[in-house]
């Protein structure tokens, strides 16, 4: 379970966890975005000062009534947020019924608004409140190279043959995400229609891939441990994309390897 963490200690994770994902080359220029939902109190006016009563939300959020929503701002850098959380972040305390919220803000904003996927990241907190009562969720959107390349192929497009190209590489990409990755065909960036899939992939999954795109993924306990997860199947992707580069003879981990695996850290998982 998370401790309540203060406004800097959130702020800080959110900016560790921009230079990881720039580390990945997964968030480049004003690409990837990061949120976090709390349900405590937070002394927001100590970072964000300015704050502005009934903003519209970009989707209804019943379920977030009442919490705190932090998000970085359309456009900004996110290797950029350690340095300045106040002016690249800003945070939302959702109004009752869900629709509006007060928005706080630091009068050197760098951003006009939040991120053009807030959408998303509402809906999937909204989502998992919702379904399981969390009181902590961080959500990364961000653009691992080798996960979205692999997104390019027709042929292993869909959940079974995804996942399988990219869990075969290592022992430890069962056990670390034994749900596997939901696979999302392509979808307008900022949609209603990705917006809407999105939540049902990230109901059952920590990770949806937005196939040409991007991934995002969901953490109850850091938004480090979201890309924890990016990590450990962008090292997966990675490896899938240097055995095609090299001819293709690598055979990676065989069923009856990964089973094997599977027994001896008693994993649950419906994938093999």
């Amino acid at each position: 379970m998370t401790s309540q963490l203060t406004v800097d200690a959130l702020l800080e994770q959110m900016g560790v966890t921009g230079r990881r994902l720039d580390h990945l080359h997964a968030a480049e220029a004003g690409a990837g975005n990061i949120s976090i939902s709390v349900d405590w109190d937070t002394d927001l006016e100590s970072v964000f000062p300015e704050k502005q009563a009934n903003v519209k939300l970009p989707w209804k959020v019943p379920a977030l009534a009442g919490r705190t929503v932090f998000v970085t701002g359309s456009g900004c850098r996110l290797r950029e947020v350690a340095d300045a959380p106040e002016k690249n972040v800003s945070a939302f305390i959702v109004d009752e019924g869900g629709e509006t919220g007060t928005w706080y803000t630091h009068p050197n904003k760098a951003y006009q608004r939040p991120t053009s996927e807030f959408n998303s990241h509402l809906a999937v907190h909204n989502d998992q409140v919702a379904q399981r009562g969390v009181s902590f969720q961080a959500i990364v959107h961000a653009q691992p190279p080798y996960l979205v390349a692999l997104s390019h192929i027709p042929e292993t497009l869909n959940n079974k043959d995804f996942n399988r190209m990219i869990f075969r590489w290592e022992p430890e990409t069962i056990v670390q995400v034994p749900e596997g990755i939901a696979v999302l065909e392509f979808m307008v960036p900022g949609s209603d229609e990705l917006m809407e899939n999105n939540v049902i992939g990230l109901r059952d999954h920590r990770i949806a891939l937005w196939a040409k795109h991007g991934i995002m993924v969901r953490s109850d306990s850091s938004a480090l441990s979201a890309v924890d997860t990016i990590e450990y199947l962008e090292t997966g992707a990675m490896y899938e994309h240097m055995n095609a580069a090299s001819g293709g003879k690598g055979t990676g981990l065989s069923d009856d390897e990964i089973h094997r695996v599977v027994s001896a850290f008693n994993v649950k998982t419906d994938m093999y």
